[in-house]
C-alpha cells in the first residue's frame, strides 16, 4: 500500500467517525437549533416581566429592579386598584408576566376568581400573615367609578406600616433574584436603597408620633390601620368620601363620636370637598389633614414623593402636641 492509499484510507476513516457522530447526535436529539439556543437564552437574559396588582408593590420592584426589569401596573387612574376589575386582555397580560406580585390580605378579590399559574404568584405579605389586622365587622358603601364594595374584615393596606412595606420588597427582591440569580447582586442593591428610604420614612413618622402619644385623631375611611398600629395611634374612622358631601346622618354620627374623642384632625385619602372641610372646621373645630394611602400611581412624583408629602401633613397634625 502506497503513502497515498494510506492518507485516503485516514481520510475515509475521519470521514465515516463525522459521520457517526452526526447519526448519533440525530438519534439523541441532537444539538439544540440555534433559534432553540436563542430562545433559552433570552429567557435568562432578558427582561424579567413583573406584573403587580398596586401600585406600591409595582413601585417596590421598579425600584429594586432597575433596567433588568419590566413593570407592568395597568390599573387605570382615578380609581382604587383593591376593588378593580381587570378586563379579558389585562388578565391574560398578567397570566404572561414571570412573576404577578399579590398583596395579599384580601387585596384585589378578582385574582381569586381568575386562572393564574401558581409557579409565578408572589403573596408579598405572607412572611407576616399573622400580623394582618382582622376587623370586627365590614362595612359595604359606594364611592367613585368602583360602585358598592365592602370594607373587608382584613384590613390591607399593609404598606401604610413602613416596616411591613419593607417585608413585601423584601419577598419581592427574593422571588426576582431566584427568577434571575445573574442579577441577584444589582437586585440587592436596589433593595439596599429602598430599605434605606423606608427605614427613613419609619423614623420620622415615629418620632413625629411620639411627640403626642395619644393625640386623639379621626380618619376619613378605615385605611389606616396599618399605620395606627405602628405608631400607636388614638385614631377613630369615619366613612366620609373626600368628593362627596357627607349626609346629615353621617355629620350625627361624626358628632356622637366626638363627644367621647375630641379629636383637632383628621386624616383624608384625598383632598376634601371644601364645603365638607369648612363645616368639619366651622362646627366642629376639626382640621383636614390628607394622608394619601397611594394605592394607585400618582399624578405626580412617586410613592416615596407621596409618603414624604404625608409625613410633612403629619407634621402639621403634631405640630400643637396635644
Amino acid at each position: 500500500m502506497t503513502q497515498g492509499d494510506i492518507m485516503i484510507s485516514e481520510t475515509a476513516v475521519v470521514r465515516s467517525l463525522g459521520l457517526a457522530a452526526v447519526l448519533l447526535a440525530a438519534a439523541c436529539g441532537g444539538p439544540e437549533r440555534p433559534d432553540e439556543a436563542g430562545e433559552a437564552q433570552a429567557a435568562v437574559d432578558g427582561p424579567l416581566v413583573v406584573y403587580a396588582v398596586s401600585y406600591p408593590l409595582a413601585y417596590f420592584a421598579e425600584r429594586i429592579g432597575g433596567d433588568p426589569v419590566r413593570v407592568g401596573f395597568p390599573a387605570p387612574t382615578g380609581i382604587d386598584p383593591a376593588f378593580w376589575s381587570p378586563d379579558p386582555e389585562t388578565i391574560a397580560a398578567y397570566q404572561s408576566a414571570d412573576l404577578i406580585l399579590l398583596n395579599g390580605a384580601g387585596y384585589a378579590d378578582w385574582v381569586r376568581k381568575v386562572s393564574l399559574p401558581g409557579s409565578r404568584l408572589v403573596n408579598t405579605s405572607a412572611s407576616f400573615e399573622e400580623l394582618h389586622i382582622v376587623e370586627e365587622e365590614a362595612v359595604v358603601h359606594t364611592h367613585g367609578p368602583e360602585g358598592e364594595h365592602e370594607h373587608r374584615n382584613v384590613a390591607f393596606t399593609t404598606w401604610l406600616d413602613p416596616m411591613l412595606a419593607l417585608e413585601q420588597a423584601r419577598s419581592i427582591k427574593e422571588a426576582m433574584s431566584a427568577a434571575r440569580p445573574p442579577a441577584a447582586a444589582a437586585f440587592e442593591a436596589g433593595f439596599a436603597a429602598l430599605e434605606a428610604d423606608l427605614d427613613e420614612l419609619d423614623a420620622r413618622l415615629e418620632g413625629l408620633t411620639a411627640s403626642a402619644p395619644g393625640k386623639p385623631l379621626l380618619a376619613s375611611h378605615p385605611v389606616y390601620q396599618y399605620l395606627s398600629r405602628r405608631y400607636s395611634l388614638n385614631l377613630r374612622s369615619v366613612h366620609f368620601e373626600p368628593d362627596q358631601i357627607p349626609t346629615e346622618s353621617m355629620w350625627r354620627e361624626l358628632a356622637g363620636l366626638l363627644d367621647g374623642h375630641g379629636a383637632g384632625w383628621i386624616l383624608w385619602e384625598g383632598e376634601p370637598a371644601a364645603e365638607t372641610a369648612t363645616r368639619l372646621s366651622d362646627r366642629f373645630g376639626v382640621q383636614s389633614a390628607v394622608f394619601d394611602p397611594c394605592g394607585n400611581r400618582p399624578a405626580e412624583g412617586d410613592f416615596m414623593s407621596v409618603m414624604n408629602s404625608n409625613v410633612a401633613a403629619m407634621e402639621k397634625v403634631f405640630a400643637d402636641g396635644g
